[in-house]
Parts: C-alpha cells; sequence; structure tokens
C-alpha cells in the first residue's frame, strides 16, 4: 500500500485504513468505560461511596497520530501505531480520594479480560513540575464480527485536586506557548504541593466518617 503522495503527504487509502483502526480503538474505550462505570456504581450500592468522581475518554485525531509517528522517525502505518503509539485512544478516571484511584485501579486490573501492560505512579513520584496522576495502559479485546483485535487504551487516573492542578498548568502553558514567565516553575510546584496537602486532608477526614 502507498502510504504516501508525491508531495509527502498521507495517501486517502492510509487515511481511510487509519479511520477504520480508530473505530475499534473507540470501541475499547467504550468497552473500559462501560467496566468502570459499573464499577463504580456497584461499589457504590455496596459501600455508600463512589471511587469515581466522573470519567472522560478521548480519540486522537489522526493527523495528530501521524505526526507523532513521523516524530518518532517512523513510516506511517497501522502496524506503526499498533506497536509504537501507545496513547491513541485515552479514559481519565478522577476520583475523590487517593486512596480511590489504586482501588479502581485494582479492580480494573482484576478483570479477566483486561490486561495492565505498563503503570506509571507520578503520585508515588510526581514529575519535576509536580504533575501528580496514576497512569495506566491496558489492553482490551475488541470483539468484532469476523476478528478479534486487541487494542490499548492510556488510563490517567487522578483525585479532583490533581485534575484541578492539571487543567490549570495546561492553560497557562498553552496561554504562553511554552515560554511562561520564570517564576512560574516555582509557584506551580508549589500549587502543586498545597494540592497534595489538600489531598491528604480530606483523605483522612473521609476515613474518620467511616464505620
Amino acid at each position: 500500500m502507498t502510504v504516501l503522495d508525491d508531495i509527502g503527504q498521507p495517501s486517502p487509502a492510509l487515511l481511510r485504513e487509519l479511520r477504520g483502526e480508530l473505530m475499534v480503538y473507540k470501541f475499547g474505550v467504550d468497552e473500559l468505560m462501560t467496566k468502570l462505570r459499573i464499577l463504580s456504581e456497584e461499589f457504590d450500592f455496596a459501600h455508600q461511596h463512589d471511587p469515581i468522581e466522573h470519567l472522560t475518554s478521548r480519540l486522537k485525531q489522526p493527523r495528530a497520530i501521524l505526526d507523532k509517528l513521523r516524530r518518532k522517525g517512523l513510516e506511517p502505518s497501522i502496524d506503526a501505531i499498533r506497536e509504537h503509539i501507545e496513547d491513541v485512544a485515552g479514559i481519565r478516571v478522577v476520583c475523590p480520594f487517593v486512596p480511590d484511584v489504586y482501588m479502581v485501579a485494582r479492580m480494573l486490573g482484576q478483570q479477566d479480560d483486561v490486561e495492565i501492560v505498563r503503570t506509571k505512579d507520578y503520585i508515588a513520584t510526581p514529575k519535576p513540575n509536580g504533575y501528580r496522576s496514576l497512569h495506566l495502559i491496558a489492553r482490551i479485546p475488541v470483539f468484532l464480527s469476523d476478528r478479534v483485535e486487541k487494542v490499548k487504551v492510556e488510563i490517567q487516573m487522578r483525585t479532583i485536586a490533581m485534575d484541578f492542578w492539571a487543567a490549570v498548568e495546561h492553560k497557562l502553558f498553552y496561554k504562553y506557548a511554552g515560554e511562561a514567565p520564570e517564576d512560574f516553575a516555582a509557584e506551580l510546584r508549589a500549587a502543586a504541593a498545597t494540592a497534595a496537602d489538600l489531598d491528604g486532608r480530606m483523605t483522612a477526614l473521609h476515613q474518620r466518617i467511616q464505620p
């Protein structure tokens, strides 16, 4: 298959194939979202506590995927996407408390058809800028009419406080196009520490009122 045309742009055939591939990733996201909603509702019924505040999902656009392959020095192909791009599909899980993050991750990983490929714990070890979150790469089977495809989905799990910090940090750097004032880094780290302290205080209060 010709993947690039005469001026180096992705061919219509590749874009069509990529749209079909993205549909399979969407189905994988749909399956994981259903699983997470079931865990949320069942746990709330059994324990009078919902460990998930809210869920969101997204798929990368075809051009963004191809640009990422190009930055990695890889030829644009479906095989390269499956092998080297792990964030084509993403889910964000926002939880009330830090223990909820780990509990939901554990419950999801215990399901027979969910394989946790990789875990990066930025809660235990925050990034230098203060970012905190638990990242999972999960592989899940998608049952199609003529085959079964296994797709990877990136799952970012964090508390409400962590999500607020990450959202505002993103907006600030987007506004300054990556050229923020010199004191921003220190202020952001301080704000992340404040958010972490808030998480700790709210978790302690929650644990005090548990039966």
